[in-house]
């Protein structure tokens, strides 16, 4: 079930960044097609994760979601302070997806990471509703995240994605030129990283990916 949300093309804010670059890398990967961006620091307090929520929603301007990576507490106090705050994407370690749907209502997109078959059973477990997608991955070693678990190509994600009814999203070093063989392989959409936050012109990178996707 998704709520109305085009999953094709999701911006993961990289962490390595400097905090006062993010607007400007977000407004111009939005001007290039990115449809979700979610809000990545596992390195800040939550307080600092707030204000950027704050400044990302001015930002972004209803565009598109916002979502914020396993901070259920983070989401909910950016929209008391005032944010656009449309979800979160949650992993295998955060509060359990439907806690988060009873604390942020039938509106919010929920997502979940699910790398392995018993990942999968366990989303088909849960209440229906509870999850809007499942995050797939990695498809390629990437060096975003350390502990990723091992990469399942894009034949491993088409097992997963046949093998759930919910949409999946893949992430993990993927590459403009994936786009296309991933959605032949199910794909709802992808997640991108490094790839656009670190390019010199990330609106370029973000059309390179949604043109992929396009073809």
């Amino acid at each position: 079930m998704t709520r109305r949300v085009d999953l094709a093309l999701h911006l993961v804010t990289d962490d390595r960044l400097d905090a006062d670059a993010l607007p400007s890398i977000v407004d111009a990967a939005i001007d290039g097609g990115v449809t979700v961006v979610q809000l990545r620091d596992k390195r800040v307090s939550a307080a600092e994760l707030v204000r950027r929520a704050r400044v990302l929603s001015e930002v972004i301007a209803g565009r598109v979601p916002l979502l914020i990576d396993d901070r259920v507490d983070v989401a909910l106090a950016a929209i008391d302070a005032g944010a656009r705050v449309d979800g979160v994407h949650l992993g295998q370690n955060d509060i359990p997806p439907t806690t988060a749907r009873r604390l942020l209502g039938t509106g919010a997109v929920i997502g979940w990471t699910a790398n392995t078959t018993a990942h999968l059973q366990a989303a088909h477990a849960m209440p229906h509703g509870t999850l809007d997608y499942l995050g797939v991955g990695v498809i390629r070693p990437t060096s975003t995240k350390a502990d990723h678990p091992p990469a399942l190509g894009i034949d491993g994600f088409a097992e997963r994605a046949a093998a759930t009814p919910l949409a999946c999203v893949a992430i993990g070093g993927v590459v403009a030129e994936d786009v296309v063989p991933l959605r032949r392989a199910g794909a709802a959409g992808v997640a991108v990283v490094s790839a656009i936050c670190g390019a010199a012109d990330p609106a370029a990178a973000a059309r390179a990916f949604a043109r992929g996707g396009d073809r």
